[in-house]
């Protein structure tokens, strides 16, 4: 079999993929809104993980849940990396096979306080290449898709980074995160000061996948942030791309989705010049 041959087969069969994982992420996304609209804060089922403000709820759990058995009854060869599994104690580990990375709620802080700004998380990794991603706020009814090498989607209208390549008219995302950890903090706060006079402004969402979309659709110009997750991130580092963007890590060295640091932006002459001026940070891998 051809080379071409060989591409026209694994396009075929991501296309299967997609359209698969695609009516799961919508219904989920639909119970979820459901949920945040009619459930009071203070009847929330909240618990908390490494601290009180790394929250989950239920409903982390049953998005998870139903992402993974969906998936599992079709595709019962393919592997998963989900944030509620490996905080529960399962594996991170991420092979050739055709990997699952999910977050079932990017976001649960603001979802447990309404504030509207939160997500289901997915991307299918093959070869340890992202090849699908979806990312979806079923709150405002926006739904980012992307598929390896056919562009990145809002609501099924292509999107595009903006091009900037000037860090002094840079729109900046950016994230304090879920660890209280001094060492963590100190390097938060220095690149704040050190960066808010240098470019046009900054902006947080309280959801790392989003604040990656932002990105992707030309918003923002740029999004770094240190100590999240490969489920906040993998699904992001392909909608950036298949935009036009570009995903390196915060020291201007090569990505990787398992090492908790991201730096994403518009232009690659963007990305370097703002990790010229990061104070870096180096949370434990995945």
């Amino acid at each position: 079999m051809s080379q071409q041959d060989d591409a026209t087969k694994e396009s075929a069969i991501l296309d299967e993929y997609y359209d698969y994982v695609f009516s799961i992420v919508q219904r989920c996304g639909e119970v979820n809104c459901q949920i945040s609209k009619s459930t009071n804060l203070e009847d929330m089922d909240v618990e908390f993980k490494s601290c009180d403000v790394d929250l989950v709820t239920a409903v982390d759990q049953l998005v998870e849940k139903t992402l993974i058995t969906e998936i599992t009854k079709k595709y019962p060869e393919h592997k998963f990396i989900g944030e509620e599994t490996v905080s529960g104690g399962g594996e991170c580990v991420l092979t050739d096979e055709p990997t699952w990375i999910i977050d079932p709620i990017d976001g649960t802080m603001n979802f447990v306080h309404g504030f509207p700004h939160y997500g289901i998380s997915v991307a299918l990794f093959m070869n340890k290449e992202p090849k699908i991603a979806f990312v979806y706020n079923p709150r405002l009814g926006q739904m980012f898709t992307a598929r390896k090498g056919k562009g990145a989607f809002l609501n099924e209208q292509q999107i595009f980074v903006s091009k900037e390549t000037s860090m002094s008219k840079a729109l900046v995302m950016s994230e304090a995160g879920t660890s209280r950890d001094p060492d963590k903090l100190k390097v938060v706060f220095e690149n704040l000061i050190n960066l808010i006079p240098k470019i046009h402004g900054l902006r947080t969402l309280g959801c790392a996948a989003l604040n990656m979309c932002m990105v992707a659709l030309g918003g923002a110009d740029v999004n770094y942030e240190f100590g999240i997750h490969a489920w906040d991130i993998a699904a992001g580092q392909l909608l950036v791309q298949e935009a036009g963007g570009v995903c390196i890590d915060p020291s201007g060295g090569s990505f990787d989705v398992l090492s908790r640091r991201v730096l994403c932006a518009s232009t690659m002459t963007l990305a370097l010049e703002i990790a010229s001026n990061l104070s870096q940070y180096y949370p434990p891998r995945d």
